[in-house]
């Protein structure tokens, strides 16, 4: 297994943080190959700026500006990503990645010749992880539209291998969660990382921190 995780959260010591170590852990004692994209820590750049959105069909040079993160999502045959949902989506920094890495021939193939629509470019991904916590419930985030999710699960997870194994877990009213409510979506992710995996692999579940508040809804 190669995975790439893509976190994305400003805090260290976020609970976000606290699900991504956890991630890492179940990857780790699975056997896993395992790079990390920590967004903020690595100061990557959201923006797609107007010379790279002019040369946006330029292929392979498109590439050029993100090219370590090309060479990751080419690498990889597991996609994991750790974000706290903002505003019922993901955090600008997040939607800047999809921007700007998943690029024509890397993600998709753009219609030519006789192929009239967009063709799945990430056939080579076999597994696909979601992990969130939203300041809203369950019940007002799905009567929104859940758009974060739906992003990745069904926009992102259509360019993978057909029947890809799926995983996902949001910890909802992130901001009236408890250490209790925090424990028992730690175990929750990894319950569903033994899903992704397709085994059991015992880990120390981390101790949650003691703040709560990670998303703006």
């Amino acid at each position: 297994m190669r995975a790439l995780v893509v976190y994305c959260h400003p805090s260290p010591q976020s609970f976000n943080a606290a699900v991504r170590d956890l991630v890492l852990a179940k990857l780790s004692s699975a056997g896993a190959e395992v790079r990390l994209h920590d967004l903020y820590a690595s100061g990557f750049s959201p923006i797609l700026t107007e010379t790279e959105w002019s040369s946006y069909l330029d292929c392979p040079g498109n590439c050029a500006p993100v090219a370590q993160e090309v060479q990751d999502i080419r690498w990889c045959d597991t996609l994991i990503f750790v974000y706290p949902t903002w505003w019922y989506g993901l955090p600008a920094m997040l939607k800047g990645w999809l921007d700007r890495v998943l690029l024509p021939d890397v993600a998709f193939l753009m219609p030519e010749g006789a192929n009239r629509s967009i063709r799945p470019g990430l056939r080579h991904i076999k597994r696909l992880g979601v992990f969130t916590t939203c300041g809203a419930s369950r019940w007002i985030t799905f009567f929104v539209g859940a758009p974060g999710r739906r992003t990745l699960t069904r926009g992102v997870g259509l360019l993978l291998t057909p029947f890809h194994r799926r995983a996902f877990a949001a910890h909802y009213r992130m901001d009236s969660s408890t250490p209790e409510s925090r424990r028992a979506h730690l175990a929750r992710v990894a319950a569903q990382m033994d899903k992704l995996i397709g085994r059991q692999v015992p880990v120390s579940l981390p101790e949650p921190p003691s703040h709560r508040v990670e998303a703006a809804e």
